[in-house]
């Protein structure tokens, strides 16, 4: 089932869509569902996995809990030595 969807856009992308549909002897509609779906999948090929595969080792860090904490405290005092002067 298709759904109306409306938005704003560039004159300049507007002509694109309309020159790829006339080049390509297809629908503005057809060009724009192409795109969508070639985008998706090149973002999902780099992205694929879900959140855990995305941040799978991120806790693993050169310095110790301590020391990130220390440089956290450090970070926030001293951004309100600049607020206050």
């Amino acid at each position: 089932m298709d759904k109306v969807f409306s938005t704003r856009i560039d004159e300049a992308v507007a002509a694109r869509i309309s020159g790829l549909a006339r080049r390509l002897h297809t629908s503005k509609k057809r060009v724009i569902e192409e795109a969508v779906t070639l985008l998706d999948s090149t973002l999902g090929e780099s992205r694929s996995g879900g959140f855990l595969d995305q941040s799978f080792g991120a806790w693993q860090r050169d310095e110790s809990a301590q020391e990130t904490v220390e440089a956290a405290r450090a970070a926030f005092r001293k951004s309100f030595e600049k607020r206050s002067r």
